[in-house]
């Protein structure tokens, strides 16, 4: 089993995800980011946010999160940012559920494995983050957000995963839009999934410095 396209659940959130996200202008990532969500039919949803963050991705995925009948996480590093972040989302009537704590300890210990992971690459911890989450036989869908602001992400991004063990990048896209976007597929590997792993060089260049990297999958 792996990780099948639903575009009319994509319409649906990403037409709802307008509707919650009208007051506020540019929100296309947003809507982006719900209408992957759902289109994925993701059951556990894992986002990070501290004091100070913006809200529109939180509304687009808590509503991702009502078509696919799913769960919605979202990682606070304190108490003071858990009650922020609680108090908005009721103002526009969500509650997904928030979690005090380490995002990456936290993330360790979620019993349950993870669909849908947005992380903000400003954050030192992002890197530990992606390799610390649990995926499941269906594989999941990664969003780095900001990551205009650092050189390379992709290609850490797929030096955290490319590495010979149990998961491994299928496809990965950088979207300039925002503040820029990678969006990952990581599909698990294992025994029974039919899988024959191959060994290759490929080259990619920094989009920021021009530097080329040759990375082994």
């Amino acid at each position: 089993m792996k990780l099948e396209w639903s575009p009319e659940m994509a319409a649906k959130a990403f037409m709802d995800t307008v509707k919650s996200c009208e007051l506020y202008q540019g929100s296309s990532v947003t809507e982006l980011i719900s209408a992957m969500a759902a289109g994925w039919n993701a059951k556990l949803i894992v986002e990070t946010w501290s004091h100070g963050g913006l809200l529109t991705t939180s509304i687009g995925l808590a509503v991702a999160s009502t078509h696919t009948c799913g769960r919605h996480v979202c990682i606070v590093p304190d108490q003071d940012s858990g009650t922020e972040y609680a108090t908005a989302m009721e103002k526009f009537g969500m509650s997904p559920e928030v979690i005090v704590g380490d995002p990456e300890t936290v993330v360790k210990e979620l019993e349950l494995v993870i669909d849908f992971l947005v992380v903000d690459s400003r954050r030192n911890e992002f890197a530990g983050i992606l390799k610390a989450a649990k995926f499941g036989h269906r594989g999941a869908v990664l969003v780095c957000k900001n990551v205009n602001l650092r050189v390379g992400s992709d290609f850490r991004l797929r030096s955290l995963f490319d590495d010979g063990g149990s998961r491994r990048i299928v496809r990965s896209v950088f979207l300039p839009v925002g503040n820029g976007l990678d969006i990952a597929h990581v599909a698990a590997v294992g025994p029974g999934s039919g899988e024959i792993k191959t060994r290759r060089w490929i080259k990619r260049v920094d989009r920021e410095s021009g530097e080329e990297f040759l990375i082994r999958k």
